[in-house]
């Protein structure tokens, strides 16, 4: 295994070499060379680059293929995107800025290599090491730094850039439209991490987040009204209509499926569970993580410690856990019920309508990250009883002459 990273290795830097070599009718005469791994006569950007490329991410390369599995996959992505990132900076620093109709072209590659590292994630959100890609698939973006400049555009690091040894910067380009869609991807539609940076700043601004939204009345608390929780059903928002449209599809039965209560690796399947409320996990182990997969009408126990826990296509679910250690993710579903009885550090809710948390004394420190969802509420323990808060679900954004500023839009009554 040694000999084949050792050959690898020498493979990757024999590459960088042709590339110089290539380059070389394009630049004027100068020294090149490697030392300590970094290619010398190329422009003082690609220069920088290359030595970024021999610390942290071979680093980060080679610890991936120690873990193997997932990590070593997902990092050779991430490999392939710094080279296509590389490739673009060496073709920047030898020629003039490109029309703006062909800078899109020219970022594709980046572009693709971004969102192959995203969706690798996605598809793997059973994963033990699900955390790991989610940290990786949201900093990737950080590669579109070449898409910003002093005119907001991509041309503009060819202006920055194509500056290098013998080469006279070319006049500055007239101010564009905007920037081109660098990472484009009409298939996948969810938020970016920029996005949710914001939102989980608001959430973080406590008990004030809460003023001018609705007062939620006792009729429409569940653990106030046996006959909700007896249905599932959840107070309606005033602000949201919920009327079927005549031209949505109809909804077919579902094909049955045989359900699924297995400790598969360091994973807890729970799937295809129905009218079940006798579903108790007491034997875990801080190494394992639960999914719950289109589960109905059913309750589930985890007693002791997990890494994490994923509710997923579930409706009228309700799930009471001791302590996670990393995440407990809510995700396409709808009607759920999460009871805390340990601690927590992040809750997670997307694409869900109706989801009540109750936090324990030990949880309150507890972050909750919504995005597409509606109908949630926080549930905190006071004088013996709970006291129930609604989650935001609108927002108001305007610009403050600096800076966007993003605060729970008021629902006038």
């Amino acid at each position: 295994m040694a000999d084949m990273q050792e050959l690898v290795q020498r493979l990757e830097r024999a590459i960088s070499r042709l590339e110089v070599l290539s380059a070389e009718s394009h630049r004027p005469p100068g020294d090149c060379g490697e030392v300590n791994g970094v290619i010398r006569g190329v422009a003082p950007s690609v220069e920088a680059f290359d030595k970024l490329m021999n610390g942290m991410v071979a680093e980060f390369l080679k610890n991936s293929r120690i873990l193997a599995g997932d990590v070593e996959t997902h990092a050779e992505m991430v490999h392939s995107a710094f080279q296509a990132q590389r490739a673009f900076l060496l073709m920047a620093s030898q020629y003039q800025q490109p029309q703006e109709n062909e800078v899109a072209t020219l970022l594709k590659p980046i572009s693709e290599k971004i969102q192959e590292i995203q969706t690798f994630r996605e598809s793997n959100r059973g994963s033990n090491m699900f955390n790991h890609l989610s940290a990786v698939s949201e900093s990737i973006p950080a590669l579109g730094w070449i898409a910003v400049g002093p005119v907001a555009s991509a041309v503009s690091a060819f202006s920055v850039l194509s500056s290098g040894p013998g080469f006279p910067p070319p006049p500055p380009p007239p101010p564009p439209p905007g920037p081109p869609p660098l990472f484009e991807n009409e298939g996948r539609k969810e938020e970016s991490s920029p996005s949710r940076s914001a939102l989980f700043a608001q959430l973080n601004q406590g008990e004030a987040i809460t003023k001018g939204l609705r007062h939620v009345t006792d009729d429409q608390k569940t653990y106030k009204n046996p006959s909700l929780r007896a249905q599932g059903g959840q107070a309606r928002s005033p602000t949201k209509s919920h009327t079927p449209s005549p031209t949505s599809p109809k909804s077919h039965p579902s094909q049955k499926h045989a359900p699924v209560f297995e400790l598969e690796g360091k994973k807890w399947r729970v799937e295809y569970q129905e009218d079940r409320n006798d579903l108790v996990i007491s034997e875990t182990e801080l190494k394992q993580v639960a999914y719950i997969f289109k589960c109905g009408k059913s309750t589930l126990q985890i007693k002791g410690k997990v890494n994490s826990i994923i509710i997923d296509n579930c409706q009228k679910f309700a799930l009471v856990f001791d302590n996670v250690v990393g995440i407990v993710e809510v995700i396409n579903s709808k009607d759920i019920q999460i009871q805390v009885m340990g601690r927590v550090p992040t809750i997670s809710i997307n694409k869900t309508e109706g989801c009540h948390i109750y936090l324990s004394e030990d949880a309150l420190d507890c972050a909750i990250v919504s995005a597409k969802s509606s109908e949630m509420n926080i549930l905190i323990p006071q004088d013996g009883d709970y006291r129930e808060f609604p989650v935001p679900e609108q927002f108001k954004t305007a610009w403050d002459g600096s800076k966007l500023v993003t605060e729970p839009a008021e629902i006038m009554a």
